[in-house]
């Protein structure tokens, strides 16, 4: 039977692509080697799926649909971005693997959207091309939840969602080895005043939540208070519940956290592991 043998948080942002010059180079160079210690670990978990969990940033929908959940089960490539300095690829997903997930979510009362072709956006991208060997086999299945436009998925959905993809790669016949990414965050605000802020603080507390475990205090945090403390990018810890959820009773062995305010972001990386 197929089994999750592993969880990872990361950041996502765009501007570790796109223009990692703007980073203090020490800053940089941490944020480069947690992506590598990453795929290090990924590599030594024998995984060969993985799925990721992030959002959209209005690149891939608009306001005329903004699902709540959403799978990715056919053709996939990215990213959308053609500024983000990586160049567009096909991106293996295991289909089969996908459509159970769906399966067993609806079954679950998960409302999945589902795109049979999806092009990534950075969300996914940022990932797999720092941590993914494309020449290594290693498939991956998209997941986006709405964590970027009101009305926000709940983080109490977030984390159902993620105890569905559990129950449903336990109960997949095949032999797969499967790892979940929680992507994006920490504190960043997007396309405000108070864009390039970065507060140490609350990064440090959501880091520490995660390295105890303690899921039900993510899930206290109301959507207010992630707003206030951490910006309306930091909902993004929603990805972050959602991979924890997958992996109950694991905890974060944080790999590293930089505060780039020129990247915009505080960055932080966590292997899932066993308690």
């Amino acid at each position: 039977m197929a089994e999750i043998v592993g969880g990872f948080l990361m950041a996502h942002d765009p501007l570790a692509a796109a223009d990692p010059g703007l980073a203090d180079p020490e800053q940089c160079k941490n944020v480069m080697a947690a992506y590598d210690e990453i795929a290090r670990r990924l590599k030594a978990l024998e995984v060969d799926t993985v799925v990721t969990v992030g959002d959209d940033h209005y690149h891939m929908f608009g306001p005329n649909c903004v699902p709540r959940c959403l799978i990715g089960v056919g053709d996939v490539e990215g990213p959308l971005e053609d500024w983000l300095g990586i160049e567009r690829r096909p991106v293996p997903n295991n289909q089969p693997l996908a459509e159970h997930i769906v399966r067993m979510g609806f079954a679950d009362g998960i409302d999945w959207s589902v795109a049979k072709t999806l092009i990534v956006d950075h969300a996914a991208m940022i990932p797999i091309h720092f941590v993914i060997d494309p020449a290594s086999g290693v498939r991956t299945i998209p997941v986006y939840l709405n964590a970027c436009v009101e009305p926000f998925i709940s983080s109490q959905r977030a984390a159902e969602i993620g105890a569905s993809i559990r129950r449903a790669v336990q109960s997949w016949p095949g032999d797969e080895r499967v790892a979940v990414f929680g992507t994006g965050g920490i504190s960043h605000w997007v396309g405000s005043a108070e864009m390039g802020r970065v507060n140490e603080e609350f990064d440090q507390k959501i880091l520490s939540f995660a390295a105890a475990g303690d899921i039900d205090s993510l899930l206290a945090l109301s959507d207010e208070t992630i707003l206030e403390e951490g910006g309306n990018g930091a909902l993004e810890i929603k990805n972050w519940i959602c991979a924890m959820a997958a992996l109950p009773g694991y905890r974060a062995d944080v790999i590293a956290y930089e505060p780039i305010p020129q990247w915009i972001c505080g960055c932080g990386f966590a292997e899932l592991r066993a308690a």
